[in-house]
């Protein structure tokens, strides 16, 4: 945790996450001091061109109040002491003909600048309590989503996560990868639905794709196991009283050699871009989402297909397919791996969301995952 100053603390950033800015900082002392005194130097030359019967300085009552919404408590105090004394020795070198005036105006003063300090002061509390929440959601999604890129003895993953809602780090969207004895297996999926129904769901998933992954020798045994884990956190769902849910996802085993086993639950297809730029979708034997195979009663199937050397497979979520430009058109994901076919593999989930982001003009209306996946060297 980095204090910049006091009152002012900068949120922790997680590596591999996209959207985690710090709290905004509070200035420093030495830009307040010289902002206040160049505030009322001008303020009291125009007191001096208007003359002694107007109020101008006044108007300096406002800098604490400016200050409140963006320094400490500690500046906001200082400033306000500044503006107070100020106001009290023009009212002393130019007092009004009335005392009882004088009298008023230097108690209203007082009672704005003391009223400027309690509201600042609220402000920096909430201000960390909502950093301490923050807090428990990076934390959070730290046990939910593994930090990115990942490298095994089989492949380097490179991602991209990104909540459509930026403030709350966790959304529908999950994956993770597991280096396990029968190679490196990778999860992606998209539960439906928001919110914290959403993030529960599909921590039941991901808690049982990492046994799995390891206890499983069958890439459906694992498909499996997660079809179990969603059946059984939709029973204690609707014992609950909240919605069931399904899952869309798609689960990965990479060997050495670039050998790829998929298990396809209702996802999108992946994308494989060659060496030489041509995008191929793969073609995966057809699966229901998690949580419907019981309405379908047929078993999950294995496709397999090679990865190649200079090659990437990347895994989306509609987050980028269903990006949409002001006519209602969908992002062309397909085409835009085509055009950043010479994108560094690190580079690329990035530049994908960025294109998908300008093609619906800065727009999110879903959570976006991008997973790039190529061979270790």
């Amino acid at each position: 945790m980095d204090i910049d100053a006091p009152g002012t603390i900068a949120a922790p950033a997680v590596p591999g996450f996209e959207g985690h800015g710090a709290a905004p900082r509070a200035p420093g002392n030495g830009a307040v001091a010289l902002g206040v005194l160049v505030a009322t130097a001008l303020v009291l030359l125009a007191q001096a061109a208007s003359g002694s019967g107007s109020r101008l300085v006044l108007l300096l009552v406002f800098l604490p109040a400016l200050l409140a919404g963006l320094g400490t408590v500690a500046q906001t105090v200082a400033v306000s002491v500044w503006v107070t004394g100020v106001v009290v020795v023009h009212s002393a070198l130019y007092p009004p003909s009335d005392p009882a005036a004088r009298l008023g105006m230097l108690l209203g003063v007082v009672a704005a600048e003391a009223a400027v300090i309690g509201l600042c002061a609220r402000r920096v509390r909430r201000e960390r309590q909502l950093f301490r929440m923050r807090q428990s959601a990076v934390a959070l999604q730290r046990q939910l989503l593994r930090p990115l890129p990942v490298r095994t003895a089989e492949l380097d993953l490179f991602g991209l996560y990104r909540p459509v809602e930026e403030d709350t780090l966790v959304g529908g969207d999950l994956y993770d990868v597991a280096e396990t004895p029968h190679g490196t297996r990778v999860l992606i999926g998209d539960v439906q639905g928001k919110g914290l129904g959403a993030i529960g769901t599909g921590f039941a998933v991901l808690s049982a794709f990492r046994e799995a992954a390891f206890r499983e020798a069958e890439l459906t045994a694992v498909a499996d196991a997660l079809e179990a884990a969603v059946e059984r956190h939709n029973a204690y769902a609707v014992q609950s009283g909240e919605l069931e849910r399904f899952v869309t996802a798609t689960v990965l085993c990479v060997r050495r050699g670039g050998g790829v086993r998929a298990v396809d639950c209702g996802h999108l297809a992946p994308c494989l871009v060659r060496a030489d730029g041509r995008v191929e979708p793969v073609a995966l034997p057809g699966g229901v989402p998690l949580g419907l195979a019981a309405l379908v009663g047929q078993p999950r199937a294995v496709g397999c297909f090679g990865l190649p050397e200079g090659g990437v497979l990347v895994l989306l979520t509609d987050g980028i397919t269903e990006a949409q430009d002001a006519f209602g058109a969908f992002y062309p994901a397909e085409r835009g791996l085509a055009e950043l076919a010479g994108v560094p593999a690190a580079e690329l989930p990035g530049a994908l969301e960025g294109r998908a982001r300008r093609w619906s003009g800065g727009r999110s209306r879903d959570d976006v995952t991008v997973l790039v996946l190529c061979r270790a060297p």
